[in-house]
């Protein structure tokens, strides 16, 4: 077993504190990164603050890994020593169940293995990316292009792929008019790959304090939904409205706004269940649907595609003593647009 340094949660109401966790002996398929980067995501604080369920404290988080192999299994063929790789929300899958043979391992009959807070293969709990070292199977491992910043390559893992997959899924493209709601991590990510895509982007924020970086990012239109007036302007008018948001919102006055056979995508997960009043589907046909990161392929696609147009997250990075910070920096939307830690201050 590999001791390394870790960032962990010893529980849900203290501050996370430098550690120390153990990885497992390299497997014959296993591979052994050395991180250089971790980003922050908001589920991150939903997990270690238990908002979403029991934690197995004390826990590392961070499902935003970007690093190089720096010891491979003797049976692994997908990466070399040296490689420049990232890993995602998962880690595993049961690989046999229909959903994984079709390549869909973010949607395992059984459940993926989470890079966090689940029991791996081996029986322990898995343990993220806030550590100098992680030790993953060759298959859940992706190659990170060089062209990609070393630093803004982390919050692809998880904002890039869970914006780039519903897009992707439901065609957004020439001719198509889509919504993202909320400009923050996974905002700023599905605006910037939207209209890399080629739709038409519309940002609906609480407020137009992010207007000048919205329209940056690629969006024609940015409106403030804290003006209710924004709500009839907008009616019928999106095929594809993506919410990137974890907090309560008014379905019914989202809903409105897709056009015939439209569709509203949650990726953003409130604690919170989101009341849907069904004849609101009823006008326009429209559909309300949710969607979780992409599997293995789709994920390096989109890598692919984010490095041959040059896009990447807006980061700022920080050492590993200020975590504590950006999480209360996070939750008051005081960040632009993801955080990361420079794992080299934690070695």
């Amino acid at each position: 077993m590999l001791t390394v340094n870790a960032i962990a949660a010893p529980s849900a109401t203290e501050p996370l504190v430098r550690t120390t966790i153990e990885r497992r002996d390299l497997g014959p398929r296993d591979v052994l990164i050395e991180i250089t980067y971790a980003g922050i995501c908001h589920s991150d604080i939903h997990t270690v603050r238990g908002d979403w369920g029991k934690v197995p404290y004390p826990l590392t988080v961070g499902h935003e890994i970007v690093g190089h192999v720096t010891e491979v299994g003797t049976e692994v063929t997908l990466h070399a020593v040296g490689d420049r790789v990232g890993v995602g929300c998962m880690v595993d899958s049961c690989r046999e169940c229909e959903n994984c043979l079709a390549g869909h391992q973010q949607y395992c009959e059984r459940g993926n293995t989470q890079t966090y807070a689940a029991v791996d293969r081996d029986g322990t709990v898995t343990q993220g990316g806030y550590s100098t070292h992680i030790v993953v199977v060759e298959d859940f491992v992706l190659r990170v292009p060089e062209s990609i910043p070393h630093e803004a390559a982390a919050p692809l893992l998880c904002a890039g792929i869970t914006t780039y997959s519903p897009l992707a899924h439901w065609k957004a493209g020439p001719g198509k008019k889509v919504a993202v709601v909320g400009l923050g991590g996974l905002g700023h990510m599905g605006v910037k790959i939207a209209a890399a895509m080629g739709a038409e982007v519309t940002v609906l924020s609480q407020t137009l304090s992010k207007k000048e970086e919205g329209l940056a990012f690629g969006a024609k239109h940015y409106y403030a939904t804290g003006d209710p007036a924004t709500f009839e302007t907008l009616k019928n008018s999106f095929d594809l409205v993506i919410n990137t948001v974890s907090a309560p919102i008014d379905m019914g006055a989202y809903l409105n706004l897709l056009r015939l056979d439209g569709t509203f995508v949650s990726v953003g997960a409130p604690p919170e269940p989101l009341p849907i009043q069904v004849f609101t589907l009823f006008g326009n046909r429209r559909s309300f649907a949710g969607s979780s990161i992409g599997s293995i392929a789709e994920t390096q696609e989109m890598l692919d595609f984010c490095a041959e147009r040059g896009i990447a997250p807006q980061v700022e990075v920080i050492g590993a003593d200020e975590v504590n910070d950006a999480y209360e920096r996070v939750l008051k939307s005081d960040v632009r647009f993801r955080f990361v830690i420079d794992i080299a201050s934690l070695r």
